[in-house]
């Protein structure tokens, strides 16, 4: 009994797609076996200097991680290319006496996803992510842990409209 809960409990958790089922939602076409990440420079007015190589990698380590799919170095079935557009920080927050209380740091990335496979999923399609920080802090003294923030939110979007096509 209790094998059969357990297996219905872990098949109703699955995704299924045509072709199988993934646990993670990722919707991988079975032709697919490799994924590549071109650089992708930083194009914004206003620069943050290891935010290129911080979207690059966490791109890389979440297909590494939820999809079966081999990290090459160029022309994958997967290919990510594109550019760093936007980085800002703006009032996000006003006190009664017009001070700023909050501030938010968005950042935009232009994606080229090419699906090999299928190309009608490939895409060209911008993403915007932001958090927001305590005006009292500078910028500069959280910079690093905003934009791993903020990536993490930008790499979960672009997994989501690349591999998760139900």
């Amino acid at each position: 009994m209790l094998a059969l809960l357990l297996s219905t409990t872990l098949l109703s958790g699955c995704i299924f797609m045509k072709g199988g089922y993934s646990l993670s939602g990722a919707s991988i076409p079975e032709g697919a076996k490799t994924f590549s990440v071109a650089f992708f420079p930083n194009n914004a007015p206003m620069v943050s200097p290891s935010l290129s190589t911080t979207l690059v990698e966490a791109l890389k380590d979440k297909f590494s991680r939820q999809t079966k799919l081999k990290l090459v170095e160029e022309n994958g079935d997967f290919a990510f290319e594109g550019e760093i557009v936007g980085y800002s920080s703006t009032t996000a927050s006003v006190s009664s006496d017009n001070y700023a209380v909050l501030n938010r740091l968005t950042i935009t990335v232009q994606v080229r996803f090419t699906n090999v496979v299928v190309p009608e999923n490939s895409f060209n399609q911008r993403f915007s992510a932001y958090t927001d920080y305590d005006s009292t802090q500078l910028l500069t003294d959280i910079q690093s842990d905003l934009d791993q923030e903020v990536v993490k939110q930008l790499v979960t979007d672009i997994f989501q409209a690349a591999a998760a096509n139900w």
